[in-house]
């Protein structure tokens, strides 16, 4: 068992059954008073953050969270095969796990996997990758003060807002955290 001094970024706690992650820590000494320890902690499956108060020097359980490098390689059915980039191992991964990150793989991409006991929590992916536009309408442009934008499909079948002079074939980069269009890739 740890105590609160042991809190830090990134550390994963168990919570009644639960994982989460610190996202923030302070430590609090007021002038009247114990001291505590104030956190913002965050879901690891879900991703709910929630705001906890723990008294200075409670019990906490911290898990262990391995991250490590991996290579997506096809989808298999409901799971998506990843390798290890330094045993060669492969593992499969389930829908629920990946989550939106499926809008952003292609095969042969590297992504960050963490796993607890063997167990895959969540897919860590690069902040922005760069994709090919599969299909867009053709942009026409109207009398209109601002700039527009049009649907467009990405190869992963994903649609995201492109500007008008975007056109089929490009390739663009996205965020992977917002599916927003970043710009065009030379």
């Amino acid at each position: 068992m740890a105590s609160t001094a042991d809190i830090k970024n990134g550390v994963v706690l168990s919570i009644d059954g639960q994982l989460w992650s610190v996202i923030e820590f302070q430590h609090v000494k007021p002038g009247k008073g114990g001291a505590f320890v104030r956190t913002k902690l965050k879901n690891v499956v879900s991703g709910k953050v929630v705001d906890r108060t723990y008294n200075a020097g409670a019990k906490i359980e911290i898990e262990n969270v391995d991250r490590r490098d991996y290579t997506y390689l096809y989808t298999d059915g409901d799971g998506y095969v990843f390798m290890d980039q330094t045993d060669f191992d492969q593992i499969t991964v389930g829908a629920a796990t990946v989550g939106d990150a499926k809008n952003f793989l292609l095969e042969n991409q590297n992504v960050t996997i963490a796993l607890n006991n063997g167990n895959p929590l969540y897919i860590d992916l690069p902040a922005s990758v760069v994709l090919e536009i599969t299909y867009t309408e053709p942009g026409l442009q109207g009398d209109r003060s601002s700039a527009g934008t049009k649907p467009a499909t990405l190869e992963t079948g994903y649609e995201i807002q492109v500007p008008l002079f975007v056109e089929g074939g490009t390739k663009v980069k996205v965020d992977t955290r917002t599916g927003d269009y970043l710009g065009r890739e030379k």
